[in-house]
């Protein structure tokens, strides 16, 4: 693999250094570049100075000093490498790099007609090199879709995805289910499983099974939810991911659903995000679920936020996250726990500050497990998106005793760069 160090002043030169955390330039859409977008992030728990990240399509930022510097790697893969990235890190320090496939067109290909299989690869040393590749739900001529990753506490892996019959049809009889997978060492997965007995069109809609997340609690049980159907969907397993419930839970009403309209964007989602507290506090245990919709109009998208204590048989009253006034758009929110203490972190794009689609980035944070939160604004520089370039499904978080590591998409006129801050819990409420 081609690799190439880069300090920060370098990479950065016209970086504003005002404003209260440091923003990093992680990435930047080049002339010959589709875009880059979608970025994912995952800290080695052994060593927090040590994070890796990436983004579309097949990018890989690595840093081993706490964020000072950057090393950038092309992913590659004789399965070809097609964006989604999503990443995890074991308690070894171990690092997984999820994304999808295009077979027929190798590294970086893009086919559409040919999106058929999740691949996992593997770094063992802190993300600089990286194996080929294992391949997750091939089922041609059937299209996966939205993979997300979870491990646990031995090391095991887990994933869910939306797989559609043929993506993009809008027949009734085209149909979109939610698949389960899991592996103890990332090198043999499970026979997919369907989750989702209401299964969604392949519109790619609201009325798509999507967002599926997985959490495993410390015990070994595994969880997922999703959305459809204007309804936030709850699954779980107390063996570990071999027998699941009869029917799914709705948990929550989505008004709107997942599929939202907002300005500035070709597409955005409200899809869930699920998250176990396993820490080693009062907190052990919880489960937490964040997404966005319009149930306040199409003109105020928020933040909501609910927690179960008891595996998900009851839920709390749904918690407004962003604490702005009512009228402005939240939107695209991601959730993590930092493991060692049990703070939980929702980055989310904000505009409270704009009249029009002028887009900030903040961090809500709670450390009384989702009683309250208090929102920090992180960007040092709003941003305009534009419909006409793609912008991405996500954004993502991490942390890890006490080390935070947001990274999200920015775009300037029509061009979309990946950015990241790391930052410490001191910091946060050091913070006005």
């Amino acid at each position: 693999m081609r690799t190439f160090l880069f300090a920060l002043c370098s990479l950065i030169p016209g970086i504003v250094c005002f404003g209260q955390f440091k923003n990093i330039l992680l990435d930047q859409q080049g002339p010959t570049d589709a875009y880059v977008c979608e970025p994912s992030v995952a800290i080695n728990p052994k060593n927090p100075m040590n994070i890796v990240a990436g983004s579309v399509l097949n990018n890989v930022y690595v840093t081993a000093d706490g964020g000072k510097q950057w090393q950038k790697i092309k992913l590659e893969s004789p399965f070809g490498v097609y964006g989604d990235p999503s990443l995890v890190a074991d308690n070894k320090g171990n690092f997984y790099y999820f994304h999808l496939s295009d077979p027929t067109h190798g590294t970086g290909g893009y086919d559409s007609e040919k999106l058929d299989r999740i691949v996992v690869q593997e770094s063992n040393d802190g993300g600089l090199t990286w194996t080929p590749g294992e391949s997750i739900g091939l089922n041609p001529p059937r299209d996966q879709d939205k993979q997300w990753p979870a491990v646990d506490t031995r090391g095991n892996l887990y994933v869910t995805w939306t797989e559609f019959e043929k993506y993009g049809d809008e027949s009734p009889n085209c149909l979109s289910r939610i698949l389960f997978s899991k592996s103890k060492n990332g090198k043999k997965w499970s026979t997919p499983l369907e989750l989702s007995q209401t299964p969604g069109n392949c519109k790619d809609d609201d009325n798509t099974v999507e967002g599926a997340v997985p959490a495993i609690t410390a015990d070994g049980k595994v969880f997922v939810s999703w959305s459809n159907q204007q309804k936030i969907f709850f699954d779980r397993s107390f063996d570990g991911g071999n027998t699941w419930l009869m029917n799914d839970i709705a948990i929550a009403e989505q008004p709107g659903g997942w599929d939202l309209k907002i300005p500035g964007h070709d597409r955005c989602n409200g899809m869930p995000v699920l998250i176990a507290n396993n820490s080693k506090t009062n907190l052990n245990g919880q489960l937490y679920v964040v997404w966005a919709d319009q149930r306040n109009g199409e003109d105020d998208t928020d933040i909501w936020f609910t927690r179960t204590s008891n595996g998900g048989d009851n839920w709390t009253p749904l918690l407004r996250v962003n604490d702005d006034q009512k009228g402005k758009h939240q939107y695209l929110p991601w959730m993590t726990v930092d493991q060692v203490t049990g703070i939980i972190y929702i980055l989310y794009y904000d505009r409270r500050n704009s009249e029009g689609t002028g887009t900030d980035v903040y961090l809500a944070y709670s450390t009384n497990g989702g009683n309250s939160f208090k929102n920090v604004l992180i960007s040092e520089k709003s941003f305009t998106p534009v419909e006409t370039t793609f912008f991405g499904d996500y954004l993502n978080i991490a942390a890890c005793d006490g080390i935070i590591t947001p990274v999200w998409t920015s775009m300037e006129n029509g061009v979309t760069s990946v950015w990241t801050a790391v930052i410490t819990q001191e910091e946060l409420l050091a913070t006005k």
